[in-house]
């Protein structure tokens, strides 16, 4: 996970605070010069780390921090506060155009991720009500505008394409189509090189000077690191950039991109892709991310994670089940892929405070897939009644899942456990004993919970 590196250094650092009973001056230089160097190995821009010691030293050695009775807080504090200021203080969302439709060009240099990041940004747009129009205006790539039919389609939102035709004049056509047809989003993908050139930017200039986009959004890779923030600075100079989505972000990116690029260009960071699936898109939260890489966990994201993941009719109709006795393998199963929906069991420790220090923990994912695999080789009537399940349904539910018949007697004795806990909880003042058991953990005899 991106930071992870940044995060192991800082707390180390808090550490040897925390443990001194008074903080002199010299305590703090000594502080800010490990996180300066922290900073540095995330491949943080020199000037950027520089400024940002000399702010958060500058804070720390007043007399307000250092006669305080919790300097090692008072000093977390600042330096979170200033983590924050340095991403762009608070959440920066697209510019609407009230008009319509309002025209976002989409650009980056190739491979950062720009057509399938777009696409994740317009898959947002539609969930939040809007009708997006995809435009392939990426000519010189093979199978590029191949790559935005299949995003368009998995989506659900059309593309518009006129093949090797002139980009500028493909993207003046989109334009005018989306506001014939009421679509009130028009999403340019347009192409990149490998690197930097004036070919490159003087057709993306022209583009502009063609559509009049309403926001400019630069795609970098965040595991590019300083090449990230080189690659935006360039754009900027050239197409004056409205904002940045940095992509891969959950990758084993250190995460200087992040840090450097709103400070280098000016340009807040609107989207991070957080994934490999067209949903894994997240607004950026400065203040969010500040608290991750400080190791205070992003409690609030994954409550939206949450949300998103189950529903609230199915939660009710769970909920009843528990309550009168009747909860199954396929309810079991069906909250197993509300889970994964989230993602895996290690990123949604990540986002709990202190989930940092928890990345030695063994999360068997393995023992969850087992757990799938075997539910999934069952009938419908027996994940259904599991008291059918008999020595010769055993051998043959083993066999399906690929798993050994102790495997499959271990699933139904936890079921089977669970079920008499829940028993145990029905009944009268069910509701307050509901409460009582959530709070324990739910599944937590299960193999892989």
């Amino acid at each position: 996970m991106a930071f992870e590196g940044l995060t192991e250094k800082i707390a180390a650092t808090f550490k040897k605070l925390r443990g001194k009973g008074r903080v002199k001056e010299a305590d703090v230089k000594e502080a800010m010069r490990e996180i300066r160097m922290a900073l540095l190995e995330a491949d943080v821009s020199y000037k950027v780390c520089k400024d940002f010691t000399k702010a958060v030293t500058d804070r720390c050695i007043g007399a307000d921090v250092l006669e305080s009775l919790t300097p090692a807080q008072m000093i977390i504090k600042i330096v979170n506060e200033e983590l924050t200021s340095l991403m762009g203080s608070d959440i920066k969302h697209i510019a609407i155009n009230p008009k319509g439709p309002t025209v976002v060009m989409m650009v980056g240099l190739q491979g950062a991720g720009k057509t399938t990041n777009g696409s994740k940004l317009a898959g947002l747009m539609k969930r939040q009500g809007k009708n997006p129009l995809l435009v392939a205006c990426d000519i010189y790539r093979p199978a590029a505008i191949t790559q935005l039919k299949v995003c368009g389609e998995k989506l659900g939102i059309p593309v518009f394409d006129r093949g090797t035709q002139n980009p500028i004049n493909t993207a003046k056509e989109a334009v005018l189509y989306a506001r014939q047809h009421g679509h009130d989003m028009v999403f340019l993908d347009t192409a990149g090189r490998l690197h930097v050139d004036e070919q490159l930017m003087e057709e993306l200039k022209n583009i502009k000077a063609s559509v009049q986009p309403d926001e400019i959004m630069l795609v970098v890779d965040a595991m590019t690191g300083q090449d990230a923030v080189n690659a935006a600075q360039s754009f900027n100079e050239w197409l004056d950039i409205d904002s940045v989505m940095l992509s891969k972000l959950d990758g084993d990116a250190r995460g200087g991109a992040a840090l450097s690029v709103r400070a280098i260009t000016g340009k807040p960071i609107k989207f991070v892709g957080m994934g490999e699936k067209l949903e894994d898109i997240e607004p950026f939260h400065p203040d969010r991310m500040a608290s991750r890489i400080l190791g205070m966990g992003d409690v609030l994201s994954l409550i939206e994670k949450a949300e998103k993941a189950f529903d609230a009719k199915q939660a009710a109709e769970m909920e009843e089940k528990l309550r009168s006795n009747r909860f199954t393998l396929q309810d079991f199963y069906d909250q197993m892929v509300q889970m994964k929906s989230m993602g895996s069991m290690q990123d949604i420790l990540a986002q709990l405070p202190g989930g940092a220090g928890l990345k030695n923990v063994n999360v068997d994912e393995k023992a969850m897939a087992r757990t799938e695999a075997i539910i999934l080789s069952m009938t419908p009537k027996e994940r259904e009644n599991p008291g059918i399940i008999a020595a010769s349904r055993k051998k043959r539910i083993a066999a399906g899942a690929g798993v050994k018949v102790e495997d499959v007697n271990r699933l139904l004795k936890s079921f089977e456990q669970m079920r008499s806990m829940i028993k145990q909880f029905s009944g009268p003042g069910a509701g307050k004993k509901m409460k009582r058991m959530r709070g324990l953990g739910g599944f937590g005899g299960f193999p892989g919970f």
